[in-house]
């Protein structure tokens, strides 16, 4: 039912001076379905990707293992790696599923995937089967245009101003998830 009323109820235009016909759905409901989609399944997975590394869940190595890898990398402690970089997966992945503090969310997947970039992938190039940083770069990518966007009217960052999106919102999450980065990469 609530569903039903989200997808049928007017929207206010999203350019000034622009109205929808009378009994038409605004193309802004498709748009918030669309954003809702996407912060779900890439949130969501994200989220349960850095559940693999900090718990061991679905098939994942655990916190252990995750921080002999991060030692192996050359972050020290390892296992305190583990846990910035695991938990920075899981809420800035459940952040952008609930569209919650949705730059912040964002943020936090774009300096973990600038890390991975920076020390995992950088030196196999771009495509993925070789190693390279496709599959990096996608995922920050996708966290700042949602940052930009904003999450859509079907999130809990509705009544916020950040959670219309902006430009502002979209430099404050490559910005934090940048400086966290350079952070992280100088210890």
């Amino acid at each position: 039912m609530l569903a039903k009323h989200i997808l049928k109820s007017p929207v206010p235009p999203t350019t000034p001076g622009v109205r929808s016909a009378p009994g038409t759905v605004p193309a802004t409901a498709a748009a918030d379905a669309g954003l809702l989609l996407i912060r779900l399944t890439f949130g969501l997975l994200m989220a349960g990707h850095g559940a693999q590394k900090v718990f061991g869940l679905f098939g994942g190595p655990g916190l252990t293992a995750t921080g002999k890898g991060f030692a192996a990398l050359g972050y020290h402690p390892g296992k305190l790696f583990a846990v910035v970089g695991g938990l920075s997966e899981l809420l800035g992945g459940l952040g952008l599923a609930l569209g919650l503090l949705t730059p912040l969310a964002a943020a936090a997947l774009i300096g973990v995937m600038i890390n991975a970039m920076t020390t995992v992938t950088a030196g196999h190039g771009l495509w993925e089967t070789n190693g390279g940083v496709e599959y990096s770069v996608c995922i920050a990518v996708v966290a700042l245009a949602v940052a930009a966007i904003g999450p859509g009217r079907l999130a809990a960052d509705r009544p916020f101003r950040w959670g219309k999106g902006g430009w502002k919102e979209a430099a404050f999450a490559l910005g934090l998830g940048g400086i966290a980065a350079a952070i992280t990469l100088g210890l």
